[in-house]
């Protein structure tokens, strides 16, 4: 019996990774998009225009017309008869790569024990053999910042590519920040006891002061660093957040939150800060303004966080802060499942007054600056990486959205996933 359970679990986990698709090779041949409708990233549409890439580099870009191709005669030439071609999209602070099934402990990976784990890492624990991943391809996100979760903080987040045999293949940029989880004052009313008051939180103070012991004994490591022989790991990672080479991403929703988290941190020199989540941002946009704060606003696919509040304020939040000039990009650092949507997301920025090139920069362009990437990608510009997607229909729009080509640094990736896999099985049964 032992053996037929173990055959059983082989030939299930053999089959459920053949439904991931194997990676591809680097690209070998220039290739040529064009007669499309390109949308740059940066807020500039070439209304026929193509785009050549090689060796995983964006060549050429621009108008299209018939003597163009002429140029190009040793190019892999790909006609979009009039299709879409956008920035792969970023999705920042996800848990892709390190959940499979939020019920299942053994396929989670994204939390370690203890409050203070500046030292830990999710690249090492980034799995490309996820199912999840292609999950997120086919809607055009081709870059995820895969962020650690916990309390306080929660440790280093790198940007990964949604493709590789293993997490050294899809590395992207390596420990691009530290993530902290600031404390709550108050605590929601709870529904399951019928309260209808906020909570304090009586261990705010003895949290904090936590946080404030620890940036101390960071500095002074940092201030020490040349004559310390023995090292201390989580002391150690914290050195390119005083130098400047790394951010910290604070996790913050409340206007308490903010504005304390941000004087905290620039009270002992942290001054390279960005905020994740900020539900109160309309509330805080002097403060947020004076401090030069880049905003990762989460999920607006939400009820408001007051009884009081306008209904539509989370889908009016980029709105709001895009007006006042604030640099934002969008998540949903939620549910696993819904960050999918992301292009969605920034579609419902659309309907609520942000102008559509300007949520398409929500997504790539801002995105990729706030994660300091801009430099490489995060826009269709000549020596920036080929993270290309192409699409039938408007990406932003689920009803048109339609993604049919996606490159990662030049390479043409597989769109299979699951889904599609299924979708064919039970296509071709039942219409036989």
């Amino acid at each position: 019996m032992s053996k037929l359970y173990f055959l059983f679990f082989f030939l299930l986990s053999f089959y459920v990774k053949a439904q991931v698709p194997e990676p591809v090779g680097d690209q070998i041949k220039p290739i040529i998009l064009y007669n499309a409708e390109v949308h740059v990233g940066n807020g500039t549409i070439i209304e026929n225009g193509y785009v050549c890439f090689d060796s995983g580099k964006i060549t050429h870009i621009g108008d299209f017309d018939n003597s163009t191709l002429g140029n190009f005669q040793n190019h892999l030439q790909i006609d979009l008869n009039k299709k879409l071609i956008y920035p792969g999209l970023i999705l920042p602070v996800s848990k892709v790569g390190l959940e499979e099934i939020s019920a299942i402990r053994a396929t989670l990976d994204h939390t370690e024990i203890g409050d203070i784990n500046s030292n830990i890492r999710t690249l090492t624990s980034y799995n490309t053999d996820s199912e999840v991943i292609s999950t997120f391809r086919y809607n055009g996100i081709l870059l995820s910042q895969v962020a650690p979760d916990g309390d306080l903080i929660t440790g280093n987040s790198s940007i990964m590519m949604m493709e590789g045999w293993n997490w050294e293949d899809a590395a992207y940029k390596v420990d691009n920040g530290i993530h902290v989880k600031w404390p709550r004052k108050t605590y929601p009313p709870s529904r399951w006891s019928g309260s209808t008051e906020f909570r304090v939180n009586s261990k705010y103070k003895n949290t904090v002061d936590k946080i404030h012991k620890f940036l101390i004994d960071s500095r002074s490591y940092y201030d020490r660093r040349g004559s310390i022989n023995e090292k201390n790991l989580k002391l150690e990672a914290m050195i390119d957040v005083f130098s400047g080479k790394k951010k910290v991403y604070i996790h913050a929703n409340s206007r308490e939150q903010i504005i304390e988290s941000v004087q905290t941190f620039k009270r002992h020199g942290i001054n390279d800060l960005v905020i994740v989540g900020a539900n109160d941002a309309h509330y805080t946009i002097d403060f947020i303004k004076e401090n030069n704060l880049p905003i990762l606003l989460n999920n607006i696919h939400r009820t408001p966080s007051r009884n009081h509040e306008d209904i539509d304020l989370p889908y009016k939040l980029p709105y709001l802060l895009y007006k006042e000039g604030i640099l934002v990009g969008l998540t949903a650092s939620g549910s696993l499942h819904s960050q999918r949507n992301l292009p969605f997301l920034a579609g419902t920025s659309v309907a609520y007054g942000v102008p559509k090139e300007e949520a398409l920069k929500m997504i790539s362009y801002n995105t990729a600056k706030i994660l300091g990437i801009d430099d490489v990608t995060g826009s269709l510009e000549v020596g920036k990486d080929a993270n290309i997607v192409v699409s039938k229909g408007d990406i932003l729009d689920m009803r048109t959205s339609q993604v049919v080509h996606a490159f990662i640094t030049g390479r043409e990736i597989n769109l299979d996933g699951k889904q599609q896999i299924l979708y064919d099985r039970f296509k071709r049964k039942y219409s036989e």
